[in-house]
């Protein structure tokens, strides 16, 4: 292989390994779709050697997998650090929410023949618990029967939010800290709301008892199996917009925003529609994430619009590797399984044989935001890249050692004399593939 030949090859890899890394993520992803309905046996009754649990939990990490898909594409990538992404969450779990637990409580009531009297039986049934049974249906509950028009709200209502505040916030010019600050008093102000029962949500409550998919019991294997199933495909549609959208002019454009704003202002640029542009859909990739998520979960509540839950977002991003989607997944899913194997009772020991310490009575759900931000911290400190930053520098490193050498040795008597002024170029430790990924 001739130096041209070398560097020819470096330039193919560069442009490729973004598709690359996306058909590895979607071949890992499908057969793990694959893998846990038949190890559950989900299709077959249940009960299989992967319990019911599981199958729920794996089709929850999905959500937040996608959820920080959606975070890496505004932070990663255009250089927003949001800190209210919780609330698109929570806004699309709430939009799809209406709606199932409208269909759990009329197939509750099924008996009752009369038109009326189910429809205000259902109303009972759902605001009782606030004490607002009596009072008329809220103007914004009267589609709530309605499937395909909550589905479109898990779009619209985020989006909108979005929409609305990006657009104010970026013409403002409102940035780095202060921006962060904005989006999480956003998040406060929409959860106290909630709590207050403001919307004529249940206030507190929330939505509960999430049972009744499109006349599907989420209780039914089956059910839970195609909930995680559905999680994963929306992974993936995530992933090629968000690949598709980063890969393009758009994509250029908003890595320039991340790395130098008043240059590509300078250059004719509409920042600020470029920024509101990856907001929105930003925000309309976290309202799916929720929408999926409150089935799965059975609830969704104004916990979920806590200033916890968008730091959380941002950790697991970092934990990945910040401006690599694939980065983004391996850092959602790395933190979540992290979680529910200490608060879940998975890991009672540390240690081996006689120097194992006991860890089982350690109330581990108290202490995982001090775990999240022992994590973060590390991140920060050591690997600031995150864990497939990491792993890009290890593979360029290998590289180096290993395959150039050989390639350049091949060359020796192949022709490396053809043109000698021309050294082949570095082969990337992984930065390149960071920015492209």
């Amino acid at each position: 292989m001739t130096p041209t030949q070398y560097t020819d090859l470096g330039r193919r890899y560069r442009r490729a390994s973004p598709v690359i890394s996306m058909l590895v993520v979607f071949a890992l992803l499908a057969a793990f779709m694959v893998y846990v309905p038949l190890a559950n046996g989900s299709f077959t009754g249940g009960s299989g050697a992967l319990p019911d649990t599981m199958v729920q939990l794996f089709g929850k990490i999905l959500c937040f997998a996608l959820l920080a898909v959606a975070m890496d594409l505004v932070w990663g990538y255009c250089g927003i650090l949001s800190l209210g992404h919780g609330a698109f969450f929570a806004l699309g779990g709430y939009a799809i929410g209406m709606n199932l637990i409208y269909a759990t409580a009329d197939e509750k009531l099924a008996q009752i023949t009369d038109a009326v009297a189910r429809d205000e039986a259902v109303k009972q049934s759902i605001f009782s618990v606030v004490g607002q049974g009596e009072d008329p249906w809220p103007w914004f509950w009267l589609l709530a029967d309605q499937f395909w028009f909550h589905a479109l709200l898990v779009l619209i209502v985020p989006g909108a939010l979005a929409f609305g505040f990006g657009w104010l916030a970026f013409r403002s010019r409102v940035t780095g800290v202060y921006l962060s600050i904005i989006t999480q008093a956003l998040t406060l102000v929409l959860g106290y709301l909630f709590i207050m029962n403001e919307f004529g949500l249940r206030g507190n409550n929330g939505l509960s008892g999430l049972q009744n998919v499109m006349g599907a019991s989420t209780t039914e294997p089956s059910t839970k199996a195609l909930l995680f199933i559905a999680s994963g495909v929306a992974l993936m549609v995530g992933y090629a917009i968000t690949l598709f959208l980063t890969q393009s002019k758009f994509g250029n454009v908003i890595r320039g925003i991340r790395d130098d704003e008043d240059r590509v202002r300078f250059l004719g640029y509409q920042v600020e529609g470029y920024k509101v542009f990856a907001f929105v859909i930003s925000a309309m990739m976290a309202g799916v994430a929720g929408a999926l998520f409150a089935p799965q979960a059975g609830i969704i509540n104004p916990d979920s619009f806590g200033p916890l839950k968008s730091i959380e977002i941002a950790v697991w991003v970092a934990l990945g590797g910040r401006g690599m989607i694939y980065g983004a997944i391996v850092g959602a899913i790395t933190a979540n399984l992290l979680r529910s194997a200490l608060t879940g009772g998975w890991i009672n020991s540390i240690g081996f044989g006689a120097a194992s310490i006991d860890v089982s009575g350690v109330p581990w759900p108290e202490f995982w935001p001090i775990v999240l931000g022992l994590m973060f911290v590390l991140v920060t400190l050591f690997l600031p890249r995150g864990i497939m930053g990491l792993w890009h520098d290890i593979m360029g490193m290998a590289w180096q050692g290993l395959v150039k050498p050989r390639l350049v040795a091949g060359a020796g008597a192949g022709g490396a004399s053809e043109h000698p002024e021309q050294e082949p170029p570095e082969v990337s430790s992984g930065r390149e593939v960071v920015a492209s990924a």
